[in-house]
């Protein structure tokens, strides 16, 4: 009896990590398509996925509730409380990253003219340099992989650099390009909600770390704005 209890007790954990691991793969694809929204001025596709930030939402609510059940039956220590701890950790970040995937389809949906050319491949960049964040991060979750959350954390100096660059280069259009502020600057938010998805995903690829060593670690950062 006792036996069938722990195994049912480890079912229950892994239905916790998978549960998380379908919110981010949900997250990510809310990312793609929010950025595919953008580039190709696709209010329809942004629309979708204003509808399915939802079920991200409600996924949320179904791993806080099996969270706070494994805590009330079980009173885990060790690994098993730390499964459980970054199963609320991780999948607070990832309902952010859908909240920001909404706004970014908001702000698409939004705007009827389609955004400048020249400062699209900025946020373009951007968007490319987070949706690998967010996937190598999501991926290290699921296969309990050490090294590559640590090359998460690695590219968030490079999503820094390019979030930079971004913001100065658009910051000096929406200066010089009267006519067009109002497009720009929908352009400057977007790049602050990718900037905010790569730092989700240094916390995601921060939490792996932490279930897999029970090493806490925590990257500061100096923020241009």
């Amino acid at each position: 009896m006792e036996r069938q209890t722990r195994q049912e007790y480890i079912h229950d954990l892994e239905v916790v990590q998978d549960l998380v691991a379908s919110m981010g793969d949900k997250a990510l694809l809310a990312v793609e398509r929010a950025m595919k929204a953008l580039l190709e001025n696709d209010t329809a596709l942004a629309h979708k996925v204003m509808h399915d930030d939802d079920d991200i939402d409600d996924m949320i609510i179904k791993v806080e509730d099996q969270c706070i059940l494994l805590i009330a039956k079980q009173q885990p220590i060790a690994h098993d409380l730390r499964v459980i701890a970054t199963g609320f950790k991780i999948s607070t970040d990832i309902e952010r990253i859908g909240d920001h995937a909404f706004d970014i389809a908001k702000t698409v949906s939004a705007v009827e003219v389609p955004l400048d050319p020249e400062c699209l491949r900025w946020v373009k960049m951007l968007g490319e340099c987070a949706i690998d964040m967010l996937r190598m991060a999501v991926k290290s979750y699921r296969d309990k992989d050490v090294q590559l959350a640590d090359n998460v954390r690695k590219m968030d100096k490079k999503m820094d650099d390019v979030f930079e660059h971004t913001f100065y280069a658009l910051s000096d259009f929406v200066t010089h390009e009267a006519t067009r502020q109002k497009r720009l600057t929908q352009l400057l938010f977007i790049a602050r909600f990718l900037e905010r998805i790569g730092d989700h995903a240094v916390n995601i690829a921060e939490w792996v770390i932490y279930l897999e060593t029970a090493e806490r670690i925590h990257q500061k950062k100096n923020r241009i704005i």
